[in-house]
């Protein structure tokens, strides 16, 4: 297992959780340096894998601008192409992102992208769905076929909604040339929607790089009135947490771990300490027991995202 960082937090002040908080007006100046402060300080805790987007605003600027002041080759940098952020950094925007699978949008974002190099090692379509149509866009995957060729990148796809199981599916059938074009399959993967265990065992077998994202639950898994279904959920995660001294974030993300194993957890933090919290996972290892225990809290695919959309940008 191991810890990388998403950027969406860093890079634009709002993403979709279970807070409710008034919106606030952002100091971009502010707001950037935060974000450069917590790239150095997961640098300094031993983070080299980064996950970004041009979907999360300022972030991939942000970790460009970053990644210039050093000078290690370890550092690994995964990004993605499909979403283009347009909310401005207006806490009131209505629309934050929109989504576009075209060959244009692929080619205008690797102009960006590109500059990554010799770090970028993961690109992505940013949440692959069937209904664009991507999978089957002939333009678009020859073109990913090339930029894997012409810079040794490992192409990937980024899952979101109930489906996600038939979307993995359908790209694993995808070749270009007689061979297989993805390699890497970020998911989304927490103790409420397991179903990327219907297709790991293809995954593994097939030795494809698995990068878990949403191992909180966008917030889900920490107590909530909202929630009282899953008080019992909270009662576990509690008694577990003061079992093993650690947050109900490291008790979530050692689940994660330890059930799919040798994957990539991305944490979600927006600052050092959610970060520092975050890698306490690396400090126990919960019991097949207690792995059973929390396995049995999952929750339908089709629940959990119906859910998921009611979650507000904050």
């Amino acid at each position: 297992m191991q810890l990388g960082l998403g950027t969406a937090a860093l890079g634009r002040p709002q993403y979709i959780n279970v807070r409710q908080e008034e919106p606030k007006e952002q100091d971009l100046e502010s707001f950037k340096k935060q974000g450069f402060t917590v790239l150095e300080n997961a640098y300094n805790l031993g983070i080299r894998y980064f996950d970004t987007a041009p979907g999360y605003g300022l972030a991939e600027q942000l970790l460009l601008e970053w990644l210039q002041t050093k000078n290690d080759p370890g550092i690994q940098i995964a990004t993605k192409w499909g979403y283009t952020y347009v909310a401005n950094f207006d806490v009131n925007a209505v629309i934050h992102e929109i989504k576009e699978h075209s060959i244009e949008k692929l080619q205008e974002q690797w102009e960006v992208s590109k500059a990554f190099l010799p770090h970028l090692k993961v690109y992505q379509i940013h949440s692959t769905t069937l209904e664009t149509g991507v999978l089957a866009n002939e333009a678009v995957l020859n073109q990913l076929a090339l930029l894997k060729k012409e810079h040794n990148l490992e192409i990937g796809i980024t899952t979101t909604g109930f489906n996600q199981v038939a979307v993995i599916k359908k790209a694993l059938d995808v070749t270009v040339g007689g061979h297989q074009l993805f390699d890497a399959f970020q998911v989304t993967y927490n103790m409420l929607d397991q179903s990327l265990r219907d297709i790991l065992s293809d995954l593994i077998q097939q030795n494809k790089k698995i990068i878990i994202k949403e191992a909180l639950a966008n917030g889900r898994i920490f107590r909530n009135n909202a929630y009282k279904k899953y008080r019992d959920l909270y009662n576990e995660l509690e008694r577990l947490s003061h079992k093993y001294d650690v947050g109900a974030d490291a008790i979530a993300l050692q689940f994660s771990a330890q059930t799919v194993a040798k994957s990539i957890i991305l944490s979600g933090a927006s600052n050092t300490t959610q970060l520092q919290e975050n890698l306490r996972l690396n400090t126990f290892r919960l019991s097949e027991e207690e792995i059973q225990e929390l396995a049995a809290f999952k929750i339908d695919p089709i629940t959990y995202w119906e859910e998921r959309k009611q979650l507000k940008w904050n």
